[in-house]
């Protein structure tokens, strides 16, 4: 079987590069992550269902895989671009190298190519929709193919990553994670504040972080209604990250409108989307998404700038904005919203990722806000 690998735009653009993981062709919009370290983590996150991901740092893979940071069972990208894929594994925490994990998940990637130059392509042009290939190498047929793929607007990735059944939460943070923290001992299970969060495709880190600040957590599949929430007695209502496009999730609309004014709620990424949505703003699609673990947000509450982790490639816009949503939190790169709270309501959401592994911590705080709001 060759070893080459061959990634086609919609333009017609071809990049050819050496084939690792799964042998396999996909599609999906090409993104990038401007992410350092924590690609275990972006390969997991439900977020990059129907993407396929190109890292901007050089070489990827150098500290392998391990069990520990996983964010959910499996990945969920379609495929992965690098520049260079690291050929010796240097960790004592792996478990296990990239290309192997890859190959076990049915993941195709490629290296070799020059990612700098994708990047400024889709800096420039955006987003685009593309087609990774180890199987179909024939450059006319995969652009064809590239062109002809459905893209992210208008579908719903979020049944396909979300789970069946509810479930109770009981995993807790690593002690990795736990470093350096000064938060008190979480109550004993019988008196923890009880939270549904509804899973849209929600990283692992989220629930961990909520256990941390001494919620006890269910979890519902993103379609459960207002009646399946509120049937729990949950004392707060949680809106998880996930993939795409908000707009066509019209049952998970519903369920928040049903729900807004009679629990709080706590919306992060999607559901920041969501919530907005629920409320009578509007979204739209990002040039070219904001993927990293280094973008500026200022709260405008206080005037502190949060260096965040960010995955999103749609945005809440502004003009579209109801009188009971107040601006919370503003992305200094592009001015783009990154937190609203309502007015009226006890609810508040943000764009980005104070979960985030790896990543930056600044914005832990909320999830001790979320706290305050239920107020047990």
């Amino acid at each position: 079987m060759s070893n080459v690998a061959k990634l086609a735009l919609e333009d017609g653009t071809i990049f050819t590069g050496t084939a690792f993981g799964a042998a396999a062709e996909v599609d999906g919009e090409v993104c990038f992550n401007t992410s350092m370290t924590g690609y275990q983590e972006i390969l997991t996150d439900p977020s990059y269902r129907g993407q396929i991901v190109t890292m901007t740092y050089p070489q990827i893979g150098n500290y392998g895989v391990n069990d520990e940071d996983l964010e959910s069972a499996k990945p969920h990208l379609s495929g992965f671009v690098v520049r260079e894929l690291s050929g010796r594994v240097s960790n004592f925490r792996a478990t296990g190298d990239l290309d192997a994990y890859l190959k076990k998940h049915g993941i195709p990637g490629i290296a070799g190519i020059d990612t700098r130059a994708l990047v400024r392509k889709l800096r420039t042009a955006g987003a685009m929709k593309g087609v990774l290939s180890s199987l179909d190498l024939d450059d006319a047929r995969l652009a064809a193919k590239a062109k002809a793929s459905p893209g992210l607007v208008g579908r719903d990735l979020v049944r396909e990553v979300m789970p069946s059944q509810p479930s109770e939460w009981k995993g807790e943070l690593s002690d990795w994670m736990k470093l350096g923290s000064t938060e008190a001992a979480p109550a004993d299970e019988a008196s923890r504040p009880h939270v549904v969060a509804l899973d849209y495709g929600m990283k692992w880190n989220i629930p961990r972080y909520l256990r941390d600040r001494g919620f006890r957590v269910t979890i519902l599949p993103g379609t459960a209604t207002a009646a399946d929430v509120l049937a729990t007695g949950a004392d707060g209502v949680f809106l998880s990250n996930g993939p795409g496009d908000p707009e066509p999730l019209k049952y998970a609309i519903e369920t928040i409108q049903g729900v807004l004014g009679k629990k709080p709620i706590f919306g992060i990424c999607l559901g920041h989307q969501l919530l907005s949505l629920a409320c009578g703003a509007k979204t739209f699609k990002l040039k070219f998404g904001h993927r990293g673990a280094n973008q500026p947000v200022i709260n405008l509450q206080n005037g502190v700038v949060e260096i965040t982790s960010q995955n999103h490639g749609f945005a809440v816009d502004e003009p579209s904005l109801p009188s009971d949503l107040e601006v919370t939190h503003r992305n200094l790169n592009d001015d783009t919203i990154e937190g609203l709270r309502h007015k009226k309501y006890p609810a508040f959401c943000v764009q980005y990722h104070p979960e985030a592994s790896a990543g930056p911590h600044d914005s832990q705080y909320l999830f001790g806000e979320f706290r305050k709001l239920i107020g047990k």
